[in-house]
């Protein structure tokens, strides 16, 4: 199979993703005709049918949709290497593209970040930071998608090195007209017994509730899944259930109104952090210093 081109990987992407041709050919400024044309030859280059034409549109085919899977994991490469030669250009010498669950980006992470790279010794350096859940970033690390992330080690990080980075303890943010309101500490267990405000499903703190959930051997009860703990707290003051978040996001947000925080005494609630990446040696220059700013004791 000849190498696929970009851009008719570009237009296959766009009309799946508008499931029309012609709107797809109005983002791209580009007529349906060429389109249809550009899509024509992709299918005969990779010899399978990869859309299925309906009266409102078009959909991709099981082949499409594997098409799909690769062709937007391409075209987020090339605009990356893209957007990292165009920084070379105006002075950056180094750059770090870091992937962060939502726990590490809402606590410490982006300020130490910055602090590193205030430093007059890393002013060519450039970090790009990014939001994913603990399982799409270790996927990514290890198609080296990206040199670096930063995860709660519970992660299934096999196959990947790692640096502590810092922990964090886990509470139980109430309204204060809740049952459990007043306690100065309580276990998960007791937390059971009321409606939960949680994030989605393929987070990690998600994945470890169930888990504890299962353990004691009672189930969770959802009234919210939202996807930010900002969101849950709000939900909290709202009176539409408990939740369970870092301390250290609620002390930073400094918005405890209509909240209490109550500790967790379960030993799973104190939580410790890591950067992670293939094999330190392989990393770039900028990369490796970032790795030894984030954990220093190592």
């Amino acid at each position: 199979m000849h190498d696929l081109d970009i851009t008719s990987l570009r237009l296959f992407v766009a009309v799946c993703t508008h499931r029309n041709i012609a709107r797809a050919g109005e983002q791209e400024h580009i007529g349906g005709s060429a389109i249809s044309k550009r899509l024509a030859q992709l299918e005969e280059q990779v010899q399978a049918p990869l859309l299925q034409r309906h009266r409102r549109g078009v959909v991709p085919t099981a082949a499409g949709e594997i098409l799909l899977e690769h062709a937007r994991a391409i075209l987020a490469t090339a605009d990356r290497v893209a957007r990292d030669m165009t920084a070379y250009r105006h002075g950056v010498k180094g750059q770090v593209r870091v992937l962060a669950s939502v726990s590490s980006i809402s606590e410490s992470l982006p300020d130490d970040i910055a602090t590193f790279l205030q430093m007059p010794a890393h002013a060519q350096i450039r970090v790009d930071l990014e939001e994913r859940t603990s399982s799409e970033l270790v996927q990514a690390l290890r198609e080296g998608l990206a040199p670096l992330g930063v995860c709660w080690d519970a992660a299934d990080l096999e196959g990947l090195q790692t640096r502590p980075y810092r922990s964090d303890h886990l509470s139980v943010a109430v309204h204060p007209d809740h049952p459990l309101a007043g306690l100065s500490a309580c276990s998960f267990e007791q937390t059971l017994e009321h409606d939960h405000v949680g994030l989605p499903a393929n987070t990690a703190v998600y994945t470890m509730l169930a888990r504890a959930a299962a353990i004691i051997g009672k189930p969770m009860y959802y009234r919210a899944v939202v996807s930010t703990f900002d969101a849950s707290l709000r939900c909290v003051q709202a009176g539409l259930g408990v939740a369970i978040v870092p301390s250290e996001v609620v002390q930073q947000a400094g918005n405890l109104s209509r909240m209490q925080l109550i500790p967790l005494l379960d030993t799973w609630a104190k939580r410790q952090f890591a950067v992670c990446f293939k094999k330190y040696e392989q990393l770039s220059p900028a990369a490796k210093l970032l790795v030894d700013h984030l954990s220093p004791m190592h």
